[in-house]
């Protein structure tokens, strides 16, 4: 009973040079093949701008510990990798040319706090309390909501406080619906 245990252990612990060696092998080969794919295809792949983006993070994450862990060949890993980054492109490409199909795939900013009020509706909609925006405005470190013009919810669920200045004709608000 004793040797069992500790057989178990020691397997818990290491399986062998062979298994280390591959795990070596896969390890450096997904790591190259998925920071050339990354490279290859720009910046974005890589961006948590939005729900798109941050699932393409986590899938290439979880694509490469199969890799590693020889869950899949190092081949298979780099055919999951393409096709998740060439349908990362693909749907950036389609919301960039088409506005219909840019609101179906991308969320839009919501406006939570404007010009000294709560918005209820829309912090309700978005589970956000007065709280996460008093703390949204301290990490701005603002500390008079009087200072304040606006606090948005952006596409990837970060809170962005907007200081009040001198009313121009464009400003960062111009793509919300702002209440009168």
């Amino acid at each position: 009973m004793v040797s069992a245990l500790c057989e178990q252990m020691h397997e818990l612990f290491f399986r062998g040079w062979e298994n280390l060696l591959h795990i070596g092998i896969c390890s450096a080969g997904s790591y190259l093949a998925l920071f050339a794919f990354i490279r290859i295809s720009g910046k974005r792949t890589m961006s948590k701008l939005t729900a798109v983006d941050f699932v393409v993070s986590v899938t290439l994450g979880s694509t490469l510990s199969w890799m590693i862990l020889a869950q899949v060949s190092v081949s298979e890993g780099v055919l999951a990798v393409m096709v998740i980054v060439g349908l990362q492109y693909l749907l950036a490409k389609v919301a960039h040319k088409s506005p219909i199909l840019e609101t179906v795939i991308n969320s839009q900013p919501t406006l939570l706090f404007y010009n000294g009020c709560f918005l209820d509706a829309t912090l309700s909609k978005e589970c956000v309390t007065e709280e996460e925006i008093y703390a949204a405005v301290r990490e701005f470190r603002i500390e008079s909501m009087d200072e304040v013009r606006a606090v948005v919810m952006e596409l990837n669920g970060e809170l962005t406080v907007v200081q009040r200045g001198e009313i121009r004709e464009h400003t960062s608000l111009d793509d919300l619906n702002l209440p009168e």
